[in-house]
């Protein structure tokens, strides 16, 4: 039996139950003017609503909530993981090490900090954060809390899907995005339990590719450093844990170019006065190219966050790309 088999509908229900009172059963949204122009009902899980502004509270949550007295956390993120994992660890009154590229988003560097965290950077091009890490962990006796590739965290951010179901019942499709493949991973086992016959999809930017390419070659293949300003997604090869589950469970992987992904972010600002970064937007930006096939169906939509400053989410939203004319 592969290790994939260990991420189990009953382990994303029983996550449900430790999330339950803490995270935040975020709202599922409709827009009537997407309904029409994609001739489909789209049903959008907003967790830029969520505790931290993004899914990735729940996975934090459910693993650490787990754990025996741990000294300490030691984290590696861009952002979004980082945030959860601070603000888990002040929740739960234990120190906690991120360690985020010196490119950070600095609203999301605030943040860390806020929590009570402490922050060590490094640089991408230069220095491995799992080797960073893997030093604190052992110089402070830490544990450490994976971004995407642990059962457990899988495990939280499936919750994400089957909040979706209860509310709004089967779907045809539910669109995903994918960075280390965390959130698709527990998305698509819970989909797959709740609506058996559901299509699920997911969505890379063009430029940070790698899990459309392991897919098409059959293994994990790494590119490299990945420039999409889709920062939460800036991952160079699938997960160990998470590959295995995304061949299994995932009809397909597409990809979306910036321009796509800031049109998806306009339309959320315009036509909904919602606020998404690029990462969250992504899945939604798939959708509205016309590419999926959605026509007369009912479709789940992740939007996976929202941490964003407003210097760069106003630059994006009225840079050339954006074509929207409201």
């Amino acid at each position: 039996m592969s290790r994939s088999a260990l991420l189990e509908f009953p382990d994303i229900l029983a996550a449900a139950d430790r999330l339950s009172g803490v995270a935040n059963r975020t709202p599922v949204l409709t827009s009537r003017t997407l309904n029409e122009v994609l001739g489909a009902s789209l049903f959008l899980k907003a967790e830029q609503f969520q505790r931290g502004g993004a899914f990735k509270f729940r996975g934090a949550y459910n693993k650490i909530s787990q754990l025996e007295n741990p000294a300490a956390l030691v984290a590696y993120s861009s952002g979004n993981h980082a945030q959860a994992v601070a603000l888990v660890a002040r929740i739960k009154r234990i120190p906690a090490t991120i360690v985020m590229p010196g490119d950070a988003p600095p609203v999301k560097l605030r943040a860390v900090k806020e929590y009570g965290a402490e922050v060590i950077n490094y640089d991408p091009s230069s220095e491995d954060r799992a080797e960073i890490a893997a030093k604190l962990v052992a110089e402070r006796r830490a544990v450490l809390i994976p971004p995407y590739d642990d059962f457990d965290v899988m495990a939280g951010a499936g919750t994400t899907a089957v909040e979706l179901f209860d509310e709004v019942g089967e779907l045809d499709v539910l669109v995903v995005c994918i960075g280390g493949g965390g959130l698709i991973a527990g998305c698509a086992t819970a989909a797959h339990a709740m609506s058996p016959g559901i299509q699920v999809i997911g969505v890379e930017p063009d430029d940070a590719n790698d899990t459309a390419l392991s897919i098409a070659a059959g293994k994990r293949v790494v590119i490299d450093a990945p420039r999409t300003e889709a920062d939460g997604l800036k991952v160079r090869t699938p997960g160990v844990l998470t590959f295995p589950i995304v061949q299994r469970h995932v009809e397909s992987v597409v990809t979306v170019s910036g321009p796509e992904i800031v049109e998806a972010m306009a339309f959320l600002f315009e036509r909904m006065s919602l606020v998404v970064e690029p990462s969250g937007a992504v899945a939604l930006a798939a959708a509205m190219t016309g590419r999926l096939n959605l026509e007369g169906k009912r479709v789940g939509v992740i939007i996976s966050g929202g941490n964003i400053g407003p210097e760069r989410f106003c630059r994006l939203v009225s840079s050339p790309w954006n074509h929207q004319d409201g």
